[in-house]
């Protein structure tokens, strides 16, 4: 793989991925600890249609996805409540859904020759300052946030009816949760694209978590791999002249992939 030169636009694109490794990796850790990956995803995928009307109304794309997230988020943990349907299928349901609304309405605002590749699946390299100022701003929110919630967040993810006996108000604590993830998929949303965002947050935690015996540990372990995830594939994008944002979740699977093995080879020797 050739040199990366330092172009302004590269800076951009590796400060942007940095930040939004340093965020992602720890929300990404309590989406693996409660099992929220298909949750996420169906936000994940109900943000495009936020982009579609954020071009309707001419509005900031990465705030109106953010409002569609965050709606959708509420609608989901309102649904989680019945008993009637097992919630992996209504998340099955909306997930394909909105993905289908949202391409349909997004090609419909713009016209038949509107970049869908560019929103599905990101582009970092495009990365522009207004952008960094949603990862940088957003970043603070989230990791001021996220601190003051890791205590209630852990008791809730390792035992919820335990917490809710301790006097942790469990209900809100999710949606707490479930809000800065909508936030963290908004702003990931221009770097990795809607299909890959949460496994941009998800693959560095599932590469910590064999390494590391404490929840603080995995936090740290993972935005280190997620940092060098997003370097790697800046990288390799370059050398192969591939899409940066799947070239980085590529590079993060494979990080993923060999820790899961050395540990499984670890296991059977002992």
């Amino acid at each position: 793989m050739e040199a990366l030169p330092m172009e302004p636009f590269l800076l951009r694109a590796i400060a942007a991925g940095l930040g939004l490794a340093v965020v992602a990796a720890p929300l990404g850790c309590f989406v693996v600890w409660q099992r929220m990956a298909y949750f996420g995803e169906t936000v994940a995928q109900a943000s495009l249609i936020g982009i579609a009307l954020g071009l309707l109304l001419h509005a900031d794309l990465t705030a109106s996805a953010l409002a569609v997230a965050v709606g959708v988020s509420v609608l989901l943990i309102l649904l989680s409540r019945q008993r009637l349907v097992p919630l992996d299928s209504i998340l099955g349901m909306l997930a394909h859904a909105a993905l289908a609304v949202g391409v349909i309405a997004a090609s419909l605002v713009r016209g038949p020759s509107l970049d869908l590749i560019g929103y599905l699946f990101g582009d970092i390299f495009a990365v522009s300052d207004a952008d960094l100022i949603w990862v940088f701003g957003g970043g603070v929110v989230l990791l001021a946030a996220l601190t003051a919630l890791w205590q209630p967040l852990l008791a809730v993810a390792v035992h919820e009816e335990l917490a809710a006996a301790e006097g942790i108000p469990c209900e809100w604590v999710k949606a707490a949760f479930v809000l800065l993830l909508a936030l963290a998929i908004a702003v990931a949303m221009k770097i990795v694209g809607i299909l890959l965002a949460i496994a941009f947050l998800i693959m560095p935690a599932v590469a910590a978590r064999p390494l590391v015996s404490t929840p603080e540990a995995m936090a740290l372990v993972a935005a280190a791999i997620a940092a060098v995830g997003v370097l790697a594939g800046l990288a390799l994008s370059f050398g192969l002249d591939a899409p940066g944002g799947p070239s980085i979740v590529a590079v993060l699977a494979v990080l993923a992939g060999a820790s899961l093995a050395a540990t499984a080879v670890s296991t059977a020797r002992s």
